[in-house]
């Protein structure tokens, strides 16, 4: 199935693939639990803290606000690039790129200016690759959306 959109001072129709809007949605989702892990990891208690092993609270402690800022300008310019790509509006593409540009500084901070790896082990590349892939292509599917007109 397709959705159909009338170029605007044209007969001609513009197809968009059903995809799009499935993909759309998990995006919001996605960006949507981004949001909440953000939100989970500044409302952590000092008990909370206190629970976790003495590495793991160094890290955590140790974390400066710019790397803090760039986790949170991910997360809601994820999700309002993603609710913008939903809408089908041509501002997503700015927006995701601002986020991809916080997942890149997060995590530039979490696995090169931290001791991340050493602490929590090689598995956990696994989470934050996939982050990187998913804003890559959020970026890349919001570009490809303006160049076929897919947007209002």
């Amino acid at each position: 199935m397709t959705e159909q959109a009338l170029k605007e001072g044209s007969d001609l129709a513009i197809v968009i693939p059903s995809w799009f809007k499935v993909v759309a949605i998990i995006a919001l989702i996605w960006n949507l639990l981004g949001v909440l892990a953000f939100v989970g990891q500044m409302m952590i208690t000092p008990e909370m803290l206190a629970e976790l092993p003495v590495a793991e609270q160094e890290l955590y402690t140790s974390t400066p606000q710019w790397a803090t800022a760039a986790f949170a300008l991910a997360v809601f310019f994820g999700t309002l690039g993603s609710l913008l790509l939903l809408m089908k509006k041509a501002m997503s593409t700015p927006i995701l790129i601002f986020s991809l540009v916080g997942v890149a500084v997060q995590l530039l901070h979490a696995f090169f200016l931290s001791k991340s790896l050493e602490v929590l082990g090689p598995t956990s590349l696994i989470m934050p690759v996939l982050v990187i892939l998913i804003a890559v292509y959020l970026v890349w599917l919001s570009n490809k959306a303006k160049l076929n007109g897919w947007f209002n």
